[in-house]
């Protein structure tokens, strides 16, 4: 376990003072891979306390490839700020315990499929027998009615499965769709996790109500598409759906490096031009609005593309400065040391047990009041369990009963 005068270690309520708004909220996360457990490191982000329940064989996600040694770099971007307690649930005593952890939480969130929760006695139904306060959070695939319900949902599948694969597809249909990396269905329903929970929290801050949320992959995928989710009853199914702008938005060679630009506006529009040396192309009523641009793509973005020539990715960015808006194409790598996310505070030192020190993501949102804690590295399997069940009124004695019959499993 991470020391505890550390700034990133797992705050002392007694010397707890950096208070956030979610402060004094408990969360249990039942989740696994990114959606449900994201969504719960952004409510330990606004000062919730998340105790992260794992099977033996622990979250999934921990045995994904991973270029990091000892641990999976995505178990580590998502499961920030918790506590980990290694439960199996298949056993009696486990779901005892699991259920005694149910009576002082706040929130349990979780993506099992529909049929499970009911089969351990965890549904919400059960849950609120227990605690009726609770605000009980579950993430599925496709909703928990319907012919999908059962159905295992995923990321990619959701993108596949609600036209996200064909817009992103470089013909823009059938012939060649492509998957958009980078999990953002997942993470969108996190957003969307995080969202509904405070929300409830508020409710039942109104009403002394808990209740039950449902959220879904395939809502999630669909709210992200609202813009081209509109069918109007005299649209034919082959109308263009997309708000790609076309024209000369859109990535670009230069001399070293691309660079993307986005000149919509008359204003962008013509520095654009100014900047790049071809005034006349401003002053041409050929280009002279964003849908004409988009008609005669394939008239100016050869002239443009010959021109970026003559600068570096780079020199461009500074060459436009706040005239035209755009950004030198980076790795990921190099938003670590980039002047505006150190100035915006958004880079942050974990100590890991295993892994060691490692930087990543500060918490996004910024408070004026009540700003919350500083994260603390993502757990190990299990590193907390003796600890989490010592304040939920274990015994020394029972704890070590626990652990001798692998009920519960003891981590680093």
């Amino acid at each position: 376990m991470t020391d505890g005068n550390s700034i990133n270690a797992p705050p002392d309520e007694k010397s707890y003072d950096a208070v956030g708004p979610l402060s004094g909220i408990k969360v249990l996360d039942l989740g696994a891979y990114i959606a449900a457990p994201y969504g719960c490191s952004l409510l330990a982000d606004l000062g919730a306390e998340v105790i992260k329940i794992e099977p033996p064989s622990g979250d999934t996600l921990r045995t994904y490839p991973s270029t990091l040694k000892h641990e999976s770099r995505g178990f580590l971007g998502v499961n920030h700020s918790k506590l980990s307690v290694c439960l199996d649930l298949k056993n009696p005593q486990g779901l005892a315990v699991l259920l005694r952890l149910i009576e002082t939480a706040d929130v349990a969130v979780h993506n099992f499929r529909p049929s499970v929760p009911p089969r351990l006695g965890i549904d919400y139904e059960g849950a609120k027998k227990i605690n009726p306060r609770i605000i009980y959070c579950s993430l599925t695939g496709y909703g928990d009615v319907g012919p999908f319900k059962d159905k295992a949902g995923y990321d990619q599948v959701l993108q596949s499965m609600t036209g996200i694969a064909v817009f992103q597809g470089k013909s823009r249909g059938f012939e060649e769709p492509e998957i958009v990396a980078g999990s953002i269905v997942d993470y969108y329903a996190a957003a969307n996790i995080a969202f509904g929970v405070c929300a409830a929290l508020f409710h039942r801050e109104r009403t002394g109500q808990g209740q039950s949320i449902s959220i879904s992959l395939l809502a999630s995928a669909l709210s992200m598409q609202s813009t081209r989710f509109i069918w109007a009853d005299s649209e034919s199914r082959e109308v263009g759906r997309d708000m790609r702008s076309g024209g000369i938005t859109g990535i670009h060679p230069t001399k070293q490096g691309c660079i993307y630009i986005s000149a919509n506006t008359p204003h962008f529009w013509k520095s654009l031009c100014e900047l790049t040396g071809l005034p006349e192309m401003a002053e041409d009523i050929r280009f002279n609005t964003l849908k004409k641009r988009a008609e005669h793509e394939a008239e100016i973005v050869p002239e443009i593309r010959r021109a970026l020539k003559a600068h570096t990715a780079l020199e461009w960015e500074q060459l436009f400065g706040e005239r035209v808006p755009c950004c030198a194409v980076r790795a990921i790598e190099d938003m670590f040391d980039h002047p505006q996310v150190l100035a915006t505070g958004l880079v942050t030192t974990f100590d890991h047990p295993v892994v060691g020190s490692y930087r990543g993501l500060n918490t996004p949102i910024k408070f004026g009041i009540a700003p919350g804690p500083a994260p603390f590295a993502a757990p190990t399997l299990g590193q907390h369990s003796e600890e989490v069940l010592a304040n939920h009124g274990y015994t020394a004695e029972e704890i070590n009963i626990l652990l001798q019959q692998k009920v519960v499993i003891r981590g680093v």
